[in-house]
């Protein structure tokens, strides 16, 4: 699941990468909890997981402080 490279990330507006990062926070908590309960089939998703939300916090915090930024909600809106 490499749909979270950073290339791909940028050409997304802001409020998109949150809304990507809380859904990947949320599945990374029920992976954990599965795991604890020892139901998870996959143990390497989580630390993909984590690998990805580390990535789009980068991005966040990039954008943040102008080092690179994201897609505008104005380039979005346009065909």
């Amino acid at each position: 699941m490499r749909e979270n490279k950073p290339d791909k990330l940028r050409e997304l507006t802001r409020e998109e990468v949150e809304l990507r990062l809380s859904d990947l926070q949320e599945e990374l908590q029920t992976l954990r909890f599965r795991a604890s309960l020892k139901q998870e089939g996959n143990p390497l998703r989580i630390r993909e997981l984590r690998r990805d939300i580390a990535r789009t916090k980068t991005l966040l915090h990039e954008d943040e402080r102008g080092v690179r930024t994201l897609a505008s909600s104005q380039q979005k809106s346009t065909p």
